[in-house]
């Protein structure tokens, strides 16, 4: 009991920074052709967010299927006991904060400056691709560069298909679009808002969370939880069985969804050459890159740092058990 209050406080000691880190990723969410996904790789929290929302999800169900009763109730605690509170609960509030201030900020940036505003994200993707392809450890196989080329054309050509437009959704159609984008949250590579973009749901859902529209917001709630619930086991298994083809995937997805961020777009999404002012758009796609090679190298300082604490930490432990 007192080891687990003195360690108490360490649980919660990163939390200014994953907030940083929460509001990283809840911007990408707001941004069409960014995925939030990404941003959590490169700040180092994914395998902790998709472990945790994979325990998550089976409290749930077990709470649903088993209920608070005898066995059922020891079953729950057990998974809520997994969960890293102390990592998810910042960033959560985080993600919401910055979705909240993007959707009213960054979406009018976006329409008023696409090219500089692509540029910028597209630098940062593709920076951010080395952080799964170092994940993969070792040298690429033959089968790791055509899993990578598979996911790269399946990724494009998805970001190429003409937004729809929907003007007045049914309820039951945000919840379905919200099942189905919000796996974009889970999966690097895959931008949530480029989806409800392409399912002509974008500028409602904006228009939503500016308005405070709870029935729709409500409806979005239900169809996101169903979705994850259904998307993170799958994952999380992926991730522990078949962690580098799951990887090398990622990395494909990642490289194919440059294309959505391609600055020079016509309104269909079709490419255009490069016009205008092209040596601003290379310093900031430039700066865009700078930004998340920052991000990496202050990550993996951190983890340096805080397993030498920890190496430390143990060692004192043993010393203090071995017999005077």
């Amino acid at each position: 009991m007192l080891t687990r209050l003195t360690r108490m406080p360490s649980v919660w000691k990163d939390s200014p920074l994953n907030l940083v880190r929460g509001g990283l990723i809840g911007t990408a969410e707001v941004i069409p052709g960014v995925s939030g996904g990404t941003l959590a790789l490169v700040t180092g929290v994914y395998d902790t967010l998709i472990s945790s929302a994979d325990h998550l999800v089976s409290a749930v169900r077990l709470l649903v299927t088993d209920g608070l009763r005898g066995r059922g109730l020891s079953r729950v605690t057990q998974q809520l006991r997994q969960v890293r509170w102390g990592v998810l609960v910042p960033l959560i509030l985080g993600m919401a904060a910055a979705v909240l201030v993007g959707a009213r900020l960054l979406e009018p940036v976006l329409e008023t400056y696409p090219e500089p505003t692509r540029a910028v994200f597209a630098g940062m993707i593709l920076a951010s691709v080395a952080v799964p392809i170092r994940a993969m450890g070792g040298r690429l196989r033959a089968v790791d560069g055509l899993l990578i080329l598979v996911a790269t054309v399946v990724a494009a050509t998805l970001t190429g298909l003409p937004p729809a437009s929907v003007t007045d959704p049914k309820l039951i159609a945000v919840a379905g679009a919200a099942a189905f984008a919000i796996c974009a949250l889970v999966l690097p590579g895959v931008s949530g808002s480029f989806l409800l973009l392409t399912l002509g749901l974008y500028a409602p859902t904006i228009a939503a969370i500016n308005d405070r529209n709870l029935a729709y917001l409500a409806s979005f709630a239900v169809g996101a939880l169903l979705g994850l619930s259904a998307f993170v086991k799958i994952l999380q298994w992926l991730l522990t069985h078949r962690r580098r083809v799951t990887l090398a995937v990622m990395t494909g997805l990642m490289i194919g969804s440059l294309r959505a961020l391609w600055p020079w777009q016509g309104e269909d999404r079709n490419l255009l050459p490069p016009s205008g002012d092209v040596a601003l758009i290379a310093v900031l796609a430039a700066l865009g890159a700078a930004l998340v090679v920052t991000l990496i190298v202050v990550e993996h300082r951190l983890h340096r740092r805080r397993a030498a604490a920890e190496a430390t930490a143990g060692q004192a432990d043993e010393r203090r058990r071995e017999p005077v």
